[in-house]
């Protein structure tokens, strides 16, 4: 019998569910297959990208626009078994010729937003198209270029047919991302969560990482938290659950099927959600509270107006960046409440906790001790 695995693969695959692909993903296809029709006047359909993790998925053409200097490509999102608000939509890339020199310029088109307000990892005024996924065009760009002899340097304008409509249903307006979608993706697959399948495959990831001998798992919300603890404490695949916005489950599982320790892993804001009391992390069940982070900030030092401008800050990144300008630990301070509402939920478990909070590229914004 072969050796039960765990981990973040071993999850997914337990779902039974397909994952799907990223709007980042699908912007980078229409890209490569743009700027490739671009150079040699012959669209790759379907055209093969490298995602970040090493995946090659191909994506068929849904629109084919060549015109001088420029060309189009649209792609259609495919979300697999997860109920994304953007599956179905078509992500258009414009690529066009700059002087050499120029590099990689991106632009909103249609259906894509623009950043009116501080707090997000793009500056106001920047099109809505996060930093992975320009990495990713701008990779991408460069391996066609080099295929082809060119210099590389492209206006990159992304759209999303019905954007702004679909933009409705998401939290940008209220982050003062306005005029449409923002292009996501840090690993380019959309993993389907069906809350069921997925608590059920954390509590097997427990489980075997159990069964193997491991004392020392780790919670994390994603990929990114993933590499943070596999860093810090050289944690196997076996040991790694992949909790998504479900921190609750893994609690309340841990608490009857008790391991040594438990480190939680996550962004900031999430895991701010956390230690205010919220068990479901998801962006539709929980916002991050501003006037919470607030008091802690106070209960750290913060005068009176860091703490107004805490309140009302436009996100939990931002609020973060007003403490540490100022010196106020409010990563650490959101790393202890959450470590302590932790504790709670195993209502003494022998089970020693700590949490890590980390940014969006990774580092670590903010730590408990272990309790």
């Amino acid at each position: 019998m072969s050796e039960a695995k765990g981990g973040r693969s071993a999850q997914l695959k337990h779902t039974g569910l397909r994952p799907g692909w990223t709007t980042g993903a699908c912007a980078t296809a229409a890209t490569t297959a743009a700027y490739t029709a671009l150079l040699t006047g012959d669209f790759p359909d379907p055209v093969s990208i490298t995602l970040p993790k090493g995946q090659t998925p191909a994506f068929a053409l849904a629109v084919e626009e060549l015109d001088g200097e420029r060309a189009t490509v649209g792609v259609v999102k495919d979300a697999g078994d997860d109920p994304d608000v953007t599956h179905g939509a078509l992500v258009r890339a414009t690529v066009r010729r700059l002087p050499p020199g120029s590099g990689v310029v991106f632009r909103a088109g249609p259906g894509v937003g623009t950043v009116t307000r501080p707090g997000l990892p793009l500056d106001v005024g920047e099109p809505a198209i996060n930093p992975m996924p320009r990495q990713m065009m701008r990779d991408h760009i460069a391996r066609v270029a080099a295929d082809h002899g060119a210099t590389g340097d492209v206006e990159i304008t992304v759209s999303v047919d019905h954007g702004e409509e679909i933009a409705r249903s998401t939290w940008n307006g209220r982050l003062g991302i306005l005029g449409g979608l923002s292009i996501l993706g840090t690993t380019g697959v959309v993993v389907p969560y069906s809350c069921s399948a997925w608590i059920d495959s954390i509590r097997r990831g427990v489980d075997v990482a159990r069964a193997a001998g491991h004392t020392h798992v780790a919670g994390c919300t994603g990929s990114t938290s993933e590499k943070t603890v596999v860093a810090e404490y050289g944690l196997p695949e076996i040991a790694l659950l992949d909790m998504g916005d479900f921190a609750g489950a893994v609690l309340k599982y841990v608490r009857r099927h008790p391991v040594d320790r438990l480190t939680v892993c996550g962004g900031f804001a999430k895991l701010s959600k956390l230690a205010a009391g919220h068990l479901d992390l998801h962006s539709a069940r929980s916002q991050v509270d501003k006037e919470f982070l607030a008091e802690l900030a106070r209960q750290g030092g913060a005068d009176a107006a860091l703490t107004a401008e805490v309140a009302d800050a436009n996100t939990g990144l931002a609020a973060l960046q007003l403490c540490a300008a100022a010196g106020v630990p409010l990563g650490d301070l959101v790393a202890v409440a959450a470590r302590d509402q932790a504790l709670s939920v195993l209502r003494g478990a022998p089970v020693a906790v700590d949490v890590i909070c980390i940014d969006r590229a990774g580092a670590v914004v903010g730590r408990s001790g272990v309790h």
